[in-house]
């Protein structure tokens, strides 16, 4: 661990968790169960004897001074970040079975490769060229799934292929990319929204530095909704996270964080419009491979088509069972990518023979079917 803000704090046995690259996660809690999040087992539970309520009670007390901030009965939640650590502590006055910490730590490295994702079953080599060709040709990209499923590294692998003459910049809450650090030689610009600066207002300087893609930390908010929207009915590309159950449902997911009584039509078409990319990522536990496996296991397309209906195609999906479905692309995203000077190869998964003779398991999905559902 190298991190200038808490150089001078004293992690005690706690430090040989943060200098082991291999762990992402520590949590601490029920009067010193610890749990360690690592990339190649998942979650598991260790004994520490020496790691305790005192320890971590001493550990706040240093990260409230750093920060400048109180921890304790009147003011019971601490949140520390620096460029590569995120702290937050509960006190036990709230945390009844005793203080409680997560630390998260986000490196300024990008964990995936292409040698990586192959060799280890992330992804397959004709999908993951498919989703570089659409990075290539600027499509908004939205990457979903669940907490700790590598959502974040995945943004990361797709940001370092974008252009070298193309700006970035980054909106966050709380620091996770770290691009600016990892292309120090790039025009990257790094935001961090506070309570002084939302969403919004760093959107509207945003768009005054003239960026080419913007990089949304993970939308969660009706605000966050809003900034998405407008970046890419704008002209810019992005590239961002969300908590969604499937790729395909990313545009419902979208209009449920909205707090306001927007006509749901109107919203799915400009999302369908705009967004052209899902990805949905897993992290599981694998008794096929005997470790944690993090994979794609869904890409869809959005389209708004000739009738002006909001409509998605599946393009790949892995069940429950390990059954692989693709769909090629639709003459909409070939189209887009066409404006944008790339070129999609026709068939790229599926065989126009396969097609022709209903081989082919396909998902084309009209977002009316779910409108009406609710």
């Amino acid at each position: 661990m190298n991190d200038a803000i808490f150089s001078q704090i004293d992690f005690g046995p706690l430090k040989e968790f943060l200098d082991d690259d291999n762990i992402t996660d520590i949590s601490y809690g029920n009067q010193g169960q610890i749990h360690l999040k690592t990339l190649d087992k998942g979650v598991y539970r260790i004994e520490r004897p020496d790691i305790n309520n005192a320890l971590l009670e001493k550990l706040a007390f240093q990260c409230s001074n750093v920060m400048g901030k109180t921890f304790n009965m009147a003011s019971p939640f601490l949140d520390a970040e620096s460029a590569e650590l995120r702290l937050n502590f509960i006190h036990d006055s709230i945390a009844t079975n005793g203080i409680a910490c997560v630390i998260r730590k986000t490196p300024a490295k990008i964990r995936l490769n292409r040698e990586k994702l192959l060799s280890e079953e992330y992804v397959n080599e004709t999908l993951l060229d498919f989703l570089l060709t659409c990075v290539e040709g600027h499509c908004n990209i939205m990457v979903s799934g669940e907490t700790g499923s590598g959502k974040t590294e995945l943004v990361k692998y797709l940001a370092s292929h974008t252009k070298e003459n193309e700006k970035i910049i980054t909106i966050e809450d709380t620091l996770e990319l770290h691009l600016d650090k990892i292309f120090p030689h790039r025009d990257i610009v790094a935001m961090k929204t506070n309570n002084i600066a939302s969403y919004s207002d760093v959107l509207v300087a945003c768009m005054r530095q003239n960026p080419r893609w913007i990089l949304l930390s993970e939308v969660r908010s009706a605000e966050a909704v809003t900034a998405v929207r407008n970046s890419v009915s704008s002209g810019h590309n992005i590239i961002s996270t969300i908590h969604s159950d499937r790729a395909l449902n990313v545009p419902m997911r979208l209009y449920s964080l909205l707090e306001s009584s927007q006509d749901i039509d109107q919203f799915l078409k400009s999302i369908h419009r705009y967004v052209q990319i899902a990805v949905h990522v897993k992290g599981y536990m694998s008794e096929k491979l005997g470790r944690f496996q993090r994979e794609i296991v869904e890409v869809c397309e959005f389209y708004v088509d000739d009738n002006n209906e909001a409509c998605a195609n599946v393009i790949y999906k892995k069940d429950l069972d390990g059954t692989i479905r693709y769909n090629n692309p639709t003459k909409y995203l070939k189209e887009y990518l066409g404006s944008q000077g790339v070129v999609l190869k026709d068939n790229i998964f599926v065989s126009e023979d396969e097609a022709n003779n209903g081989s082919l398991n396909t998902e084309i999905v009209n977002d009316k079917e779910q409108i009406d559902s609710l």
